[in-house]
């Protein structure tokens, strides 16, 4: 189904973002709960794996991992358990309160190591990862402080990571009645830095229906592998419950 198909929805306002985020941070202000892990651990667990093979952290340099629409930040937290440097790693979304409890995880987790024997830590606490507030379709990501490479004045990185964000908006329009998902394809190119690599898990979008997203000439991204999920059958006909891609882009 691609984003002209998708009939607008509530999960595709910034509104419903808010409020998610907001009790969100609130249930974990009080008891402590994270909040939702997006479309399970599984995903989260192959991300990783795909990561880890693809882009390991101790590439030298170490490389540098945007996470888009970030949420609570359990992927790119993952990814610190599985050594990647954390100031290295960047998470943005355009929810204040996503942010907030982002942070404060990361806070409750570093927290957490220190009571902990340290022998078996990773590089650098949870809560040096960067975490900030950001319209990706309208502003440019944050620029870590070790980063050298850009492009036309942005930062570039090594990884850039979609967990759900391209679904939400699918959801969305704007003013003039177009989907917010019609501009991010070249976003997403923008900041992927040559050589570099996009990947996205999506429960809304085949495969096929990725790639005719994100390979163009002018978002400069090419197929390079994707993620095995689940299939199912339905009518004589099979699927995938999520679509997992990686693109790469062209130097």
């Amino acid at each position: 189904m691609s984003s002209i198909e998708l009939p607008p929805s509530r999960l595709g306002t910034k509104e419903h973002w808010d409020n998610v985020y907001s009790s969100e941070l609130n249930n974990f202000e009080d008891i402590g709960d994270e909040g939702e892990t997006w479309f399970g651990e599984d995903s989260v667990e192959k991300m990783v794996d795909w990561a880890l093979e693809t882009i390991p952290p101790d590439m030298d340099p170490s490389p540098f991992i945007l996470e888009v629409g970030a949420g609570n930040g359990n992927l790119l937290f993952a990814l610190h358990e599985a050594g990647y440097k954390p100031r290295r790693m960047c998470g943005v979304d355009y929810s204040s309160d996503a942010v907030r409890l982002a942070q404060a995880i990361a806070r409750s987790r570093r927290e957490a190591e220190d009571d902990e024997d340290t022998t078996e830590r990773s590089e650098g606490d949870p809560d040096a990862i960067t975490f900030a507030v950001c319209d990706f379709l309208q502003e440019d990501v944050p620029v870590l402080p070790e980063m050298t490479r850009f492009e036309g004045g942005s930062a570039v990185w090594d990884l850039v990571l979609d967990k759900g964000t391209f679904d939400a908006m699918a959801l969305g329009t704007n003013e003039d009645g177009r989907s917010f998902a019609d501009g991010y394809p070249l976003r997403v190119g923008r900041v992927v830095k040559p050589g570099g690599y996009f990947l996205i898990t999506s429960c809304n979008f085949t495969e096929e229906e990725l790639k005719n997203k994100f390979t163009s000439v002018d978002t400069g991204l090419i197929f390079h592998s994707r993620i095995s999920f689940p299939s199912f059958s339905f009518g004589g006909k099979s699927g995938n419950v999520y679509s997992s891609v990686a693109f790469q882009k062209t130097i």
